[in-house]
């Protein structure tokens, strides 16, 4: 017997859970059908879990600047690791128990089981077979582990399996740069821990500014070694794991795996929708719809790996489950791009980067916060912000930083380039003194110096040329 539906959501994930909210406003007749653990992968082993550990990292890491502020005696502050992944685990506990309450209150419309699409319309899990006027594919993602690599057992972890550790090696190599590598490799040196990271190429976080990525690379090869440009092999020993990686050949006790995350479409059924499908395995979507190809199926989140985040995920959820109760599909305009990596200093990218725009069509203004104030007074001192501008009009395009509040610096950019100021308009607002916000304000100065003309409001107020004051 076949079950009718409005809506079959598969994917208890942030995309699943926020698709479940907007069905919800329009229909009782639907499902939320999920395989594995439930509690949203940021919540259980990625944003939330991960931050934790950072804190904790930042905060034993701050002794290292005592002296400078008069502080003695932080010489002989230890830190208790166990403690520190317990407490890790008790907030991570909590954030997944919030989101559980969620899928808890569905009642019999969530079910544990492993869905395949059986066509455009229907689901089979189970013995159950389920017909739906539209799915929406929200499966998440799992950790890339090359094949070869998984004979290590227990010797590789991924953040899937981190979290669970009761304590720490003495000495780890992480594998791949990218936003996770670099936060989870800082955190651990920064814990004590001899960390050794790898990258088969010489990107840094997506960072495509040079000057950025170079002034990222000097601050961290001072807290961990950086090996990059070579493939990595990986192999067991009587006691651990050996590392090679070009002239590289070391051995350590544990590796940590962060070279990506692959769509858990796996066995799903895509090929039964009818549509071709890429080299990767993905069906073609419209990203301001989710709409798979002209079908009923929606495709969000980690699922479709177009922006991997919470935010995105959040927002791609939204729009599939809006359009899944629709009449017909609207499309949506998506946010201004934004990402984040909480490393310190933090590393953001916002709108378009360098790599978009390139150096001819645009204006550039940068500083470098060796002598910002309010840096230098909290010995934040490190980094570097660089913003893209039109050249025409000065209006923000996007920027790139590695800089103490990036994450604070990123989202004010953003807004500036969501409502289209130009470089300009952000000069006429107010820079209170001393905040790390005037370092952006001095990037923008020197973009409008390139462009303003005979500009006289008070965007064209200059600099005072002093450190104390600017």
């Amino acid at each position: 017997m076949t079950t009718k539906l409005d809506v079959i959501v598969i994917g208890a994930g942030s995309a699943g859970l926020a698709a479940v909210r907007q069905v919800k406003k329009k229909t009782d007749n639907f499902v939320l059908i999920n395989d594995g653990p439930y509690g949203t992968t940021c919540a259980r082993v990625g944003c939330m879990p991960s931050k934790a550990l950072i804190e904790a990292a930042n905060a034993f890491h701050a002794r290292k600047k005592a002296e400078a502020f008069g502080i003695r005696g932080s010489e002989r502050l230890s830190i208790d690791i166990p403690a520190v992944l317990q407490r890790v685990r008790v907030l991570r506990d909590r954030f997944v128990g919030g989101v559980l309450k969620s899928t808890e209150a569905l009642g019999a419309r969530s079910i544990a089981g492993r869905a395949r699409l059986l066509g455009p319309n229907d689901v089979a899990v189970g013995d159950q077979v389920l017909h739906a006027r539209s799915i929406v594919i929200a499966t998440g993602s799992s950790p890339v582990v090359p094949q070869p690599w998984q004979a290590l057992g227990d010797r590789l972890l991924t953040t899937d399996t981190f979290f669970e550790q009761e304590t720490l090696p003495a000495r780890m190599a992480v594998i791949g740069l990218g936003a996770i590598g670099i936060e989870m490799a800082q955190a651990l040196s920064r814990l004590g821990v001899d960390v050794h990271a790898f990258n088969s190429n010489d990107e840094l976080a997506g960072i495509s500014d040079p000057a950025v990525a170079e002034t990222a690379r000097q601050i961290l090869i001072e807290e961990f070694a950086i090996h990059a440009g070579h493939e990595v092999e990986l192999s067991g020993t009587a006691s651990g794991v050996r590392v090679q990686a070009g002239p590289v050949d070391i051995e350590v006790d544990r590796v940590l795996v962060a070279i990506g995350r692959k769509p858990n479409l796996g066995d799903l059924g895509l090929e039964t929708l009818g549509v071709t499908l890429d080299t990767r395995g993905l069906p073609p979507f419209d990203r301001s719809t989710m709409q798979i190809a002209d079908l009923p199926v929606f495709i969000a989140g980690d699922a479709n790996a177009d922006a991997s985040l919470l935010h995105e995920a959040a927002d791609e959820g939204y729009i599939a489950g809006v359009n899944a109760v629709a009449d017909a599909p609207s499309c949506f305009q998506r946010r201004t791009p934004l990402a984040i990596v909480f490393s310190d200093p933090g590393i953001a990218a916002i709108g378009q980067r360098y790599a978009d725009v390139g150096t001819a069509p645009c204006l550039i203004g940068s500083v470098d916060f060796a002598s910002q104030g309010r840096a230098l007074t909290a010995q934040r001192n490190k980094g570097v912000l660089r913003v893209y501008a039109a050249r025409d009009d000065a209006r923000i395009l996007g920027a790139e930083m590695c800089a103490p509040a990036a994450e604070h610096l990123a989202h004010l950019l953003a807004l500036a380039i969501h409502r289209r100021l130009s470089v300009h308009d952000l000069l006429a607002m107010p820079f209170y003194h001393p905040v790390l916000e005037e370092g952006l304000r001095t990037a923008l100065r020197e973009i409008s110096r390139q462009s303003q003309g005979g500009r006289s409001d008070l965007s064209a107020c200059d600099s005072y040329q002093a450190v104390a004051l600017d």
